[in-house]
């Protein structure tokens, strides 16, 4: 990515639909374009999931060139009877002991939390008992995991994206003969900007909505943003068709003002765990809620409700990132004295933070900023170092936040 200084943008054009294996070959293809010597199979062989092998050709759907991503279980191919039935834990292991960096493993489990979630929406039941089938396979973890393997390298463009086309007819599934789009697609298309075009064909499966969900997302379906184009890729589809050409289009452009492509706000989709007690000695949730918080959890906050017949109980909710829903969800089990947790998929819009450490007349002391278009729109004080000064002045918190806050205003 040498010699690209302003920000990276990738631009789908699913107007075929979209897969994994179309979006990891349009990938594949852009990079084998600004990475001289780039080596896919090196970096897919960072996937410990056994014996495989992958394989990328290049080939024409309706006459356009593109290359195509080929993924050979060797155990399945000697066994027609073995068959995927992974489950969220099997894939969070295979992501544990891959050899891939944090930030790839990390984006990797909230994909397939997502999925995960999409799938117990669907069929009524719990994360923990949903075993995934064809996306449970190998060329599909291969396809994801491939997919932020890539971004990674590529140093995580934004993507945008025109509609996608989802095709129409019906599909044969582990659940039989569903109509297009399959249920499980459809949950992760949700919010999302799609159209039907072609002849009848399953044309956007679950790993190419499961991308779009987490790489563009609902506000990333726009036109062509402005800027250079660097270069351009396309992954084929599997079939040949005659009224499109089943491929995916994808041009990396490097927009030359910034201001014009970044967000106002920042986004996130963190998973809300809750659940309501009535057994529980009030005292033993500060410990709780510290150990959560210790954890990673993002925000942890009680809530007093009433139950059947009048009953006066406690809600403890926690925010968490995607990858981590599981993890605290059993954290709160063993914890308090609940026997089951509520988790639902919340969408955060957020102003941009800054941390920073001013000098004010009590000593230094760390400071939170909410920034809106590049312009500081309010600073807040740390607590903990509000207390700890009062602490060490022997004045009252409010008075060292007076204080302190009367400081940084002078200091504009």
């Amino acid at each position: 990515m040498s010699g690209l200084n302003g920000e990276k943008i990738i631009y789908l054009n699913p107007c075929s639909g979209i897969s994994g294996d179309m979006f990891l070959g349009a990938m594949i293809d852009i990079m084998s374009k600004i990475a001289p010597g780039f080596d896919i199979s090196s970096l897919l062989g960072k996937i410990s999931i056994g014996e495989y092998e992958a394989t990328v050709t290049r080939g024409t759907r309706g006459g356009i060139s593109g290359l195509k991503l080929n993924v050979h279980d060797r155990h399945h191919d000697h066994d027609h009877d073995y068959h995927h039935h992974r489950n969220l834990t099997d894939i969070m292991k295979i992501l544990e002991i891959s050899d891939i960096p944090d930030d790839v493993r990390e984006r990797s489990a909230e994909a397939f939390t997502i999925l995960a979630n999409a799938e117990a929406r669907v069929h009524s039941r719990t994360v923990g008992e949903i075993h995934f089938h064809e996306v449970g396979a190998v060329d599909s973890i291969i396809d994801i995991t491939g997919a932020m393997l890539v971004m990674g390298q590529m140093g995580w463009p934004r993507v945008f994206s025109s509609p996608v086309n989802v095709g129409s007819g019906t599909v044969k599934c582990a659940h039989g003969i569903l109509p297009v789009p399959a249920p499980a697609t459809a949950e992760l298309l949700e919010g999302l900007k799609i159209f039907s075009a072609g002849e009848p064909m399953e044309r956007t499966t679950p790993t190419g909505a499961l991308l779009l969900k987490l790489l563009v997302g609902q506000d990333g379906f726009r036109d062509i943003p402005e800027g250079r184009v660097i270069c351009g890729g396309t992954g084929l589809g599997a079939r040949d068709t005659k009224s499109l050409p089943n491929v995916l289009r994808a041009m990396l452009i490097e927009s030359d003002s910034a201001e014009k492509t970044t967000a106002r706000f920042e986004y996130d989709e963190p998973f809300l765990i809750e659940t309501n007690i009535d057994d529980m000695n009030p005292q033993d949730f500060s410990m709780t809620e510290d150990r959560l918080f210790a954890d990673g959890a993002l925000d942890v906050w009680r809530e007093n409700i009433l139950m059947k017949k009048g009953r006066q109980a406690t809600k403890l909710c926690c925010l968490v990132r995607a990858g981590d829903a599981e993890k605290f969800a059993e954290k709160i089990m063993l914890e308090t004295t609940t026997l089951g947790v509520r988790i639902t998929q919340k969408r955060r819009i957020m102003l941009e933070r800054r941390f920073d450490t001013v000098e004010t007349s009590l000593g230094n002391i760390g400071i939170k900023s909410a920034v809106l278009d590049g312009r500081v729109i309010r600073s807040i004080p740390e607590y903990d170092e509000i207390a700890a000064m009062a602490k060490r002045s022997g004045i009252s918190p409010s008075e060292v936040r007076r204080i302190v806050e009367g400081d940084i205003c002078r200091k504009g």
